[in-house]
């Protein structure tokens, strides 16, 4: 998707309705979604693949264009003529976000463009050496409980390192994954639970009741202000937040996956993945907009 922004001020209220006018001072567009994950993994210094079905009405051309730009290959990318591509964008007036206006299709890809997805995943993980699979799912109709199941299995075959950042629609489908990371409110929603609370207790006895009904290697929530919990076979904890001054969380739990991935696939533990992702999604959080990750900025953050 596109991640675009109008930048602005506002001084006055607008005589029509009680909203603040706000002056245009300039206008922005950048990859998001899960293309954002990609720009996460590149700034951590690895090669991202994009798989996904973009569709082609709207505006496709800038969305290629932003692709170049960052020098992403399109070889994962299925051109849907049949959808329109997706655009969040955002108005930030006085460094506040004031509002989101979304464009977007939700409903699920065709019979036709999963198996198109899929062939392009298995000829990528043929023909490439793939170290870990990130599904990252938005509930925007590309991850079918039919794709993701397939792709698990494949990934499987394949030995790879599949890793989940889920949404509510699908929430139980990953079963078999290695990774599995929701935040807080989506375990609730998907659990069924709004008791859910950011302890040690309730979080080993949420999970122990999810493992139940999806099996899945190890779970990382993040918990907003209160951190992230991490859990494997051995062990679980919570890494506490890091002190920082949170300007916009767009786009954190994006980092946080892409570096957690990045650190399971360099053979990192769990605790110590968990650790860096909870650091890199801090920072993050320090900068207006969706910003991702650099290399650079993580290390030297990290020695501190």
């Amino acid at each position: 998707m596109i991640d675009a922004y109008i930048w602005g001020s506002h001084t006055r209220m607008s005589p029509e309705a009680p909203v603040p006018v706000v002056d245009v001072i300039q206008r922005d567009s950048r990859l998001g979604g899960a293309a954002n994950v990609a720009l996460n993994i590149k700034g951590a210094g690895a090669e991202p693949i994009i798989l996904s079905v973009v569709g082609e009405k709207g505006r496709s051309d800038e969305f290629r264009s932003l692709m170049r730009a960052e020098n992403m290959s399109e070889e994962g990318i299925v051109w849907s003529s049949n959808r329109k591509c997706t655009v969040k964008t955002r108005v930030i007036s006085n460094e506040k976000h004031m509002m989101r206006v979304d464009e977007e299709q939700k409903d699920d890809i065709s019979a036709k463009e999963e198996q198109a997805l899929l062939d392009r995943l298995h000829e990528i993980m043929t023909s490439k050496k793939v170290d870990a699979l990130i599904l990252q799912d938005y509930n925007k109709g590309v991850l079918t409980e039919k794709l993701i199941k397939k792709t698990i299995l494949l990934c499987q075959e394949h030995g790879l390192i599949v890793t989940v950042d889920p949404k509510k629609k699908n929430f139980n489908a990953f079963s078999g994954c290695t990774l599995f990371k929701p935040n807080l409110k989506e375990l609730k929603e998907g659990l069924g639970k709004a008791d859910i609370d950011p302890s040690k207790k309730s979080l080993d006895e949420a999970v122990d009741e999810l493992k139940k009904t999806m099996p899945h290697e190890m779970t990382m929530i993040t918990l907003s202000e209160h951190g992230v919990y991490h859990r494997n076979e051995k062990e679980s904890d919570i890494w506490p937040i890091h002190s920082r001054q949170i300007i916009d969380v767009s786009g954190a739990g994006d980092t946080v996956i892409a570096v957690a991935t990045l650190a399971l696939a360099s053979g990192a533990e769990l605790s110590e993945a968990a650790w860096l992702a909870n650091l890199a999604g801090g920072m993050v959080c320090e900068k207006v907009g969706v910003q991702p990750i650099r290399q650079e900025a993580l290390l030297n953050e990290s020695l501190s």
